[in-house]
C-alpha cells in the first residue's frame, strides 16, 4: 500500500466496518487485561485467520493468490510435521485503503480481527497508540524468543523501521521501495555531462539542471510538487528532500513547523520553478505525475526523483506505462544527495525515503505462539522468494535481493545502497492532513508565493492539524 485514498461517507464507512463485527477472530479472546503469552502453546489442533486488504481477481490479487494458495498450504503442510492440525482461513478484503483501515480498527478496538493482519507501515504508530497493537515482544512474551529469529539479522535496521514504532518492534515488514534520481544519459551526453553522474549536493543537481537547460525543448528537472500528486508529492518530492537537511517531519512527538529546514526545502522549489529549470504547469494537472512520465520517456526531461517503481513499471520495456525500449542504456540513476555532504539526517552524505507494509499479530489472539510460527514462516527466505513468483522486486531481506536481484542492476541498487540508509513516513494518526500541508506549501511556492509565506501558511494548517502550538517545531 502506498498512497492512501479516502472514502469519507460516514454511512459506507460505518456500514462496512459493522460489517467486520460478525467477522471470526477464531482465535479472539475477548477478556481484558493483560494475557498469558503462552496460552495455548501445546495445542494440537489451532486456528488462526489471516487478514490482508487483498483479494483474488480484485485488489492486489498477486498476494492474494500467494496466502491462499501458496503460503497458506505450506505453513499447515509444516506444522502437520510437528503433529499440530493447523487450520488457517484468509480473510481478504479489497476496500479501499481508508475504508479498510476503519475496519480492522473498529474490530481491533472490540478485541476481535484477524490473529495476523497486514497493514500499512504508516498505520503502526496509530495502532499502536491506540494500544490495537503491541511490541512483539509483549504479545509472544519472550524477549529472547522473538530477537532471536534469524530473519532479523537479513533485514536491514531501516527496514525494520517500517514495522517499529518509539524503538519497538510491533511487526515485520514485507517488501519495500527506495527514491533515487533518474537521469536521461542521452540528454545528459548533448549537454556534457557524465554517464555516471552522482551529485553530492543540491548544488550539484542545479548546475546539471543549468547545462541541461541549454538544449531546447527539454525541462531540465522535473521534482514532485503541489496538491495534485497528493501524497507522490510528499514522498518523491517534500521528504527526501527534507531528510536530506538533516530533519524529519516527525521528531520527539512535533511535527516539524517553520523552521530552517523547511524553508530550505522550498527554496530549492523556487531555485527549480521560478528560474525555468522545471515546468510548474505540470505540476498542477491532475494527470502531470503521468505526463511526466511520458516526457521522460520521449527525452523530454532530464532529471526526475522517483521510486524503483518508475524503472520496473514505468519505463520497463516491454510492459511499462511509457515504455522505453532503451531503458538499460538510456536512463541512469544516482542516490539523492543531502543538501550539502554531512548535511542529512544522522549526517548521512546521501538520503531516501522508502514505504511499504507490515504484518503483525492481534494480542488477542488466542495462538500467539503459532501466530509468531506463521509469522517467521511467511517472512523466511522461503517464502519471501515464493512470493515474488518470478518477478524482481525488492524485498525485506537482503539475502532474497542478492537472489533475485542480481540480473537487475538498477533494482540491486536500490537494495545494496539506498536502503540502508533510507527513512520512513512516522506512523502518526495526524500524518495525512500534515502531508496535506506540505503539498500545498510547495503548489504556493511553485505558484509564485515567498518561501517565507508558503512556510507561514504551512504552520499555521500544521497546527491546526497537530491540536496546537505546542506540538509543532519552529525556529
Amino acid at each position: 500500500m502506498r498512497s492512501l485514498s479516502r472514502l469519507t461517507t460516514a454511512g459506507v464507512l460505518g456500514a462496512a466496518a459493522l460489517a467486520l463485527l460478525t467477522g471470526c477472530l477464531g482465535s479472539s479472546d475477548s477478556g481484558s487485561g493483560d494475557q498469558d503469552a503462552n496460552r495455548n502453546a501445546d495445542a494440537k489442533k489451532v486456528e488462526l485467520t489471516f487478514g490482508s486488504n487483498s483479494v483474488k481477481g480484485g485488489k492486489s490479487s498477486a498476494g492474494a493468490t500467494f496466502i491462499e494458495d501458496v503460503l497458506i498450504p505450506k505453513f499447515v503442510a509444516e506444522q502437520k510435521g510437528k503433529g499440530v492440525d493447523v487450520t488457517v482461513k484468509f480473510q481478504g478484503d479489497g476496500s479501499d485503503d481508508e475504508v479498510y483501515k476503519q475496519k480492522l480498527s473498529l474490530d481491533l478496538s472490540n478485541k476481535s480481527g484477524p490473529d495476523l493482519f497486514q497493514i500499512d507501515g504508516i498505520w503502526v504508530g496509530e495502532f499502536a497508540q491506540a494500544n490495537y497493537i503491541k511490541p512483539l515482544t509483549e504479545t509472544v512474551g519472550d524477549a529472547a524468543k522473538v530477537d532471536d529469529w534469524d530473519g532479523w539479522k537479513q533485514i536491514p535496521e531501516s527496514v525494520q523501521a517500517l514495522g517499529s514504532y518509539n524503538g519497538q518492534r510491533y511487526g515485520v515488514p514485507g517488501g519495500t521501495d527506495g527514491r533515487v534520481l533518474y537521469f536521461n544519459k542521452k540528454l545528459f551526453q548533448q549537454a556534457g555531462l557524465p554517464a555516471d553522474w552522482q551529485p553530492k549536493s543540491w548544488d550539484d543537481i542545479i548546475s546539471a539542471g543549468q547545462a541541461l537547460k541549454k538544449i531546447s525543448g527539454v525541462t531540465p528537472i522535473q521534482i514532485n510538487a503541489g496538491t495534485a500528486m497528493g501524497e507522490a508529492t510528499t514522498m518523491q518530492g517534500i521528504l527526501p528532500l527534507l531528510v536530506g537537511t538533516g530533519a524529519t517531519v516527525n521528531s520527539d512527538g512535533k511535527w516539524l513547523g517553520n523552521t530552517a529546514q523547511l524553508r530550505q526545502v522550498l527554496d530549492f522549489y523556487h531555485q527549480v520553478y521560478s528560474t525555468g529549470l522545471g515546468d510548474p504547469v505540470l505540476q498542477r494537472e491532475a494527470k502531470g505525475r503521468d505526463k511526466s512520465f511520458a516526457e521522460f520517456a520521449a527525452n523530454k526531461i532530464g532529471i526526475l526523483l522517483e521510486g524503483d517503481y518508475f524503472w520496473r513499471s514505468v519505463v520497463e520495456p516491454k510492459e511499462g506505462v511509457a515504455k522505453m525500449a532503451d531503458r538499460d542504456t538510456a536512463v541512469g540513476y544516482a542516490l539523492i544527495p543531502a543538501r550539502q555532504p554531512g548535511a542529512g539526517v544522522k549526517g548521512q552524505d546521501f538520503v531516501s525515503m522508502s514505504g511499504g507494509g507490515a504484518t503483525a499479530i492481534n494480542p488477542n489472539t488466542k495462538f500467539p505462539q503459532q501466530a509468531w510460527e506463521f509469522l517467521q514462516f511467511m517472512n523466511s527466505a522461503e517464502m519471501v522468494k515464493e512470493s515474488l513468483d518470478g518477478a524482481a522486486k525488492i524485498t525485506q531481506r537482503s539475502d532474497v535481493n542478492s537472489e533475485v536481484l542480481k540480473s537487475d542492476p538498477m533494482l540491486s541498487f536500490v537494495a545494496e545502497k539506498v536502503l540502508p540508509i533510507t527513512q520512513y513516513r512516522p506512523g502518526r494518526a495526524e500524518y495525512p492532513k500534515i502531508s496535506a500541508a506540505l503539498q500545498q506549501a510547495t503548489a504556493d511556492v511553485v505558484g509564485g508565493k515567498s518561501t517565507d509565506a508558503a512556510a507561514q501558511a504551512y504552520e499555521k494548517a500544521v497546527e491546526a492539524a497537530a491540536g496546537g502550538k505546542d506540538k509543532v517545531t519552529s525556529n
